[in-house]
């Protein structure tokens, strides 16, 4: 298995011969470079996507269609993005889970918000979730935009994820410590790696709180097209 970042809250995951591409966002990813574009999409065969905001979903439908690419999500949006957009989609909803060529993917909830910018202003697209991205004997944690929540006690006692990839730059989602207590209240994580971090200045820059909270746990900061190789 790889697990690449490409920056922010965006990654490519290298999992049961199948390429998935998790809010992949390039037009105006500050850290992802326009010359690593090409190679961070190559080969994918799908698109997760976790909320609607800008800088999870602006690329969603264009590589989609470059691609040949299903987008797979919460229900709502993928109806709407179906029929306006033409796109081949997996909507689904909290709870429900999915085979995509092998690999099995549970959407759990996530608190946060999913709007997107019309002629009209901002507009409701379905609701924020996250993802147990589940194969190779592995069962990835991907928490999208959130705050801890209480719900994540049964997701560890039920999925029991290995991996955990949150977002913690704090601001519009957890922080480092905020991430760093969820890990160790709800989870038994082996190897985690913080997301949604260092893109702007508004965001934490690094993510040594977690690993000093965390010395039982494998903390690894995701270097930008950098495969991680578990």
């Amino acid at each position: 298995m790889k697990i690449i970042w490409l920056g922010h809250g965006s990654f490519r995951f290298e999992i049961g011969g199948q390429v998935l591409l998790l809010d992949p966002w390039l037009t105006g990813n500050p850290v992802l470079p326009e010359d690593q574009h090409e190679a961070a999409v190559e080969g994918a065969t799908h698109i997760l996507l976790t909320h609607a905001h800008f800088d999870h979903a602006a690329d969603a439908v264009s590589l989609s269609k470059k691609l040949g690419a299903p987008v797979a999500g919460q229900f709502d949006l993928m109806g709407l993005w179906g029929e306006t957009e033409g796109i081949e989609t997996v909507g689904f909803n909290k709870g429900g889970t999915v085979d995509l060529g092998g690999v099995k993917v549970s959407m759990v909830v996530a608190q946060h918000s999913s709007t997107f910018t019309t002629p009209d202003g901002l507009k409701a697209a379905g609701s924020e979730v996250g993802y147990m991205i589940a194969a190779e004997g592995h069962t990835i944690y991907c928490s999208g935009d959130t705050d801890v929540m209480a719900d994540m006690e049964w997701f560890g006692d039920y999925y029991k994820p290995d991996i955990g990839i949150l977002s913690a730059g704090g601001h519009f989602t957890m922080d480092m410590d905020k991430a760093a207590y969820a890990a160790k209240k709800y989870f038994n994580f082996k190897t985690l790696i913080p997301a949604h971090y260092k893109t702007f200045p508004l965001l934490e820059q690094s993510a040594q709180a977690l690993v000093d909270a965390l010395p039982d746990v494998q903390v690894i900061e995701p270097q930008v097209m950098t495969a991680i190789e578990i």
